[in-house]
């Protein structure tokens, strides 16, 4: 079915290879602009991610082609951070490390490896271990109720992470992202709104030679505070890649690429509720957002749903 359908010419099939992007689609949102407070935080985000793509949309999967794909992954991603006294260029400075741990499991409907060039059905791969590490800085301003933030980030690949397997937990390649964002936000109306956006540069892949696009993606929130601490609103975001992917067109498996993939991008969307709340540690103000979110206007990418909860906490005032 994978050579009859799949790899036809013409197909539309899944930019960034193997379906998993260095910046996570959704995981900034409400007061994402806000200068942090000065000192230590923690910043606890567990993250469930479903989605499928058709049969007749093809993946690349380290050294494996594959369709007709459905994944599940459930994550932890945890970061320490510092926000020092001192202003920089009259803003907050911010600097953390982001790193995790997770399990995914990926089945497809069809696949062919590199090693063999066997076509096979009904495969299912799982894995289990931490993520990438993803060093992080910010700096941020405020005036009144405008608040306003750029930040540098990127991958470090030493995550769990197989080129042989259709499930991986790092992503293989490193990778820098670089953005900024805007918040609105009165504390006499209780009206909110965050904006985020951000470009990802993608270096290639050792173990395939796969390179993946550039990629934009915006994350929003407009939210309202309600008594009791309480916060309700909507989040969404926008993932769109900019320049096709390159790969290794040689040999078997890269004339299979070349007719199965051609020069092609991805893009997503999604949108869901958001509910929030904020809470004193010791003197200082931690805070909790929980969001799910329906992706829809998929193109060459999984379609599915997205949990979040994020939590926030201070460790001096």
């Amino acid at each position: 079915m994978l050579l009859a359908c799949a790899l036809a010419p013409g197909l539309d099939a899944h930019a960034d290879e193997g379906g998993g992007s260095f910046w996570l689609p959704g995981q900034v949102a409400s007061m994402a602009a806000v200068p942090p407070a000065p000192g230590w935080s923690l910043n606890l985000t567990p993250y469930y991610y479903s989605g499928r793509m058709e049969e007749s949309r093809v993946l690349p999967q380290g050294l494996i082609l594959s369709s007709g794909n459905e994944s599940q992954l459930a994550q932890l991603n945890v970061q320490p951070g510092y926000a020092p006294e001192s202003r920089i260029l009259g803003g907050q400075g911010f600097i953390g490390m982001g790193f995790g741990v997770g399990s995914e499991r990926t089945q497809a409907d069809t696949s062919i490896s590199s090693g063999s060039l066997d076509t096979q059905s009904n495969v299912t791969g799982s894995m289990s271990g931490g993520t990438d590490l993803s060093p992080y800085a910010s700096l941020a301003w405020n005036d009144g109720v405008h608040n306003w933030m750029t930040y540098l980030t990127g991958n470090i690949p030493v995550g769990a992470y197989n080129s042989q397997r259709l499930a991986n937990i790092g992503i293989g390649h490193g990778a820098i992202d670089a953005g900024g964002g805007y918040t609105y936000f009165n504390s006499h109306s209780g009206h909110e709104f965050s904006a985020v956006l951000g470009f990802t540069y993608n270096v290639e892949n050792p173990d395939t030679g796969y390179t993946s696009g550039v990629d934009a993606h915006l994350g929003w929130d407009v939210s309202q505070t309600l008594s009791g601490n309480w916060q309700v609103g909507l989040a969404g975001y926008v993932y769109y890649q900019l320049s096709a992917d390159r790969y290794p067109t040689d040999g078997a498996l890269g004339a299979l690429q070349s007719q199965a993939l051609g020069d092609f991008r991805s893009r997503v969307a999604a949108i869901g509720p958001e509910l929030g709340y904020t809470f004193d540690v010791n003197g200082a103000q931690g805070s909790l957002n929980v969001r799910g979110y329906r992706e829809f206007w998929a193109q060459n990418r999984p379609e599915g749903y997205a949990l979040f909860a994020t939590m926030d906490l201070p460790f001096s005032d």
